[in-house]
């Protein structure tokens, strides 16, 4: 067999030039296109993923996220690196830009995912080196860097070379906190399983705890010790973060078995709430709840303070490219709106930051009583906030129309379950694909399905942008994203239908502006 051979490091520094990269970024932003979304942070050009570096300093939120700039025969995954954007209300930002990327024989095949946090007043990352060498075979480094003026990152010594022994190099997206003054860092890593006895898979997701030693460097801890030792073969985007007197983490398992009624994405993104111990790594919790229920909806990371936890997720999903349309005009996925998490009855719950209040505009005022069907105009671009008091109905459906397609809510009240349902469009992703999660599963991507109680109401608020949707249901309980592409450029319409009289649906619907760029 030939040998694959690694990439020469002064070909690889050849296909970025800052300043090429963000006229062209800018060209896009202003040029924007049919599916580009007003309200999410989208890709200028090529694609992104993973939100990273997420800080606030000096009143400033400061968002990074992974990044293909220099795309090639749409080797989309390829080139990773990191644009970086930043606001202080959420409405406006800074023009997206090239931050970091591949540059020295640490990260000449990527500059992977990481953090973000505030030191001596400068934002600082945390972030995943990668190399292959001759034969293709993977090393992994964590560095420190340093955000400039001029938005670039001036990257700093290795860290910590390798991954430890008994795990493989899929070792990555380092997450930095404090606890009690010392500085330690969690890592998203993937055990070489030596217990078939507890294991179906070869290898096992988990997430690894670093500290820092007195005299300097990193010692490796060990693992975190949680309940679910074969929940996917690899934990991805750690988040370590406390509420007061509660912890959580944040991980992205992925190859967990679908069920019926959860865990239906290939790559999840949820957490585990409790208690976590720096000293015994144990951490004490409940189950492991998904974040989000829709389609797409993945590396969540958080920017969290003594105050407030804001969340910002990716609108994507793994090894999915293929079913996203916008691909045809040069572009791949969006950012989540900003989300601010709270704790209510054991349970995180999300909704979008109140400072996305200020991109509404004109209003509708809803007040319906005794109807099996409602019918409303949105404009493009789109809140909608509403409370559906059920009466006699028992099934209800909620559907975003576009001529003859449309997406669909639907709410069971003698089953207690929501379906989501995009299969009636004509674009995008829906139908059975079949996932390697090692039970040969095939996935219906384009319906899910989850448990909801709503006695005698439903409440909801619904995004609808030009190709991004989020949908919040009863106060913030349950999150879904999901990507959707109309295949007719018209304003969608907003219907309401039910198998019985329902007894009262009321709230409002907003034009939402766009964010701004400058």
């Amino acid at each position: 067999m030939a040998k694959k051979s690694g990439e020469n490091l002064e070909e690889i520094k050849k296909r970025f030039n800052k300043a090429e990269v963000d006229a062209r970024a800018r060209e896009a932003v202003l040029k924007g296109g049919r599916w580009h979304n007003i309200f999410h942070v989208d890709a200028p050009y090529s694609l992104i993923s993973d939100p990273n570096g997420l800080c606030c300093c000096d009143g400033t939120y400061h968002i990074f996220c992974q990044w293909n700039p220099t795309p090639i025969n749409q080797q989309w995954h390829k080139n990773k690196s990191w644009m970086h954007t930043a606001t202080k209300d959420f409405v406006n930002y800074t023009m997206p830009e090239l931050s970091l990327w591949p540059g020295d024989e640490y990260d000449k095949d990527g500059c992977h995912s990481g953090c973000g946090f505030v030191e001596d007043g400068k934002v600082r990352v945390f972030y995943t080196c990668n190399a292959r060498d001759e034969e293709y075979r993977r090393t992994v480094a964590q560095r420190f860097g340093t955000l400039q003026e001029d938005g670039s990152v001036v990257k700093e010594e290795i860290q910590v070379y390798g991954n430890p022994e008994g795990y493989t190099a899929h070792f990555r997206d380092p997450n930095f906190f404090y606890r009690n003054g010392v500085r330690y860092f969690a890592m998203a890593s993937q055990r070489m399983s030596d217990y078939p006895a507890k294991s179906s898979r070869p290898t096992n997701g988990c997430v690894i705890i670093y500290k820092e030693k007195p005299e300097g460097g990193w010692e490796c801890l060990g693992e975190v010790k949680t309940d679910y030792y074969d929940f996917g073969y690899m934990w991805e985007c750690p988040n370590l973060m406390q509420f007061e007197d509660m912890d959580v983490l944040i991980v992205c398992p992925q190859g967990v078995k679908h069920e019926e009624l959860k865990y239906q994405n290939h790559c999840l993104a949820g957490y585990f709430i409790g208690h976590f111990s720096v000293d015994s790594l144990d951490m004490i919790h409940g189950k492991f709840h998904e974040l989000d229920k829709g389609f797409d909806f993945y590396s969540p990371q958080v920017i969290a303070n003594a105050s407030r936890h804001i969340l910002i997720g990716w609108i994507g999903m793994p090894d999915l490219t293929d079913t996203v349309e916008s691909a045809k005009d040069g572009w791949l996925y969006t950012l989540t709106m900003p989300r601010e998490l709270t704790i209510h009855q054991g349970k995180v719950r999300s909704q979008p930051v109140e400072e996305m209040k200020a991109l509404r505009k004109e209003r509708t005022d809803i007040d319906v009583s005794n109807t099996q069907n409602l019918y409303n105009q949105l404009p493009k671009g789109s809140e909608s906030e509403l409370d559906i008091t059920f009466g006699a109905a028992r099934k209800v459906e909620v559907s975003v129309n576009w001529g003859d397609e449309k997406f669909v809510i639907q709410y069971d009240r003698n089953t207690q379950i929501i379906t989501l349902d995009r299969n009636g469009m004509k674009l995008g992703g829906k139908g059975i694909r079949p996932f390697n999660d090692g039970k040969n599963t095939d996935v219906d991507i384009g319906v899910r399905k989850f448990k909801l109680f709503a006695n005698q109401n439903l409440n909801f608020r619904l995004f609808v942008d030009n190709s991004a949707i989020e949908l919040f249901l009863q106060d913030g309980e349950e999150a879904c994203s999901l990507l959707i592409y109309p295949e007719e450029d018209v304003a969608p319409v907003l219907k309401i239908n039910a198998d019985k009289p329902i007894q009262r649906v009321s709230g409002k619907v907003w034009a939402l502006g766009s964010l701004h760029y400058e």
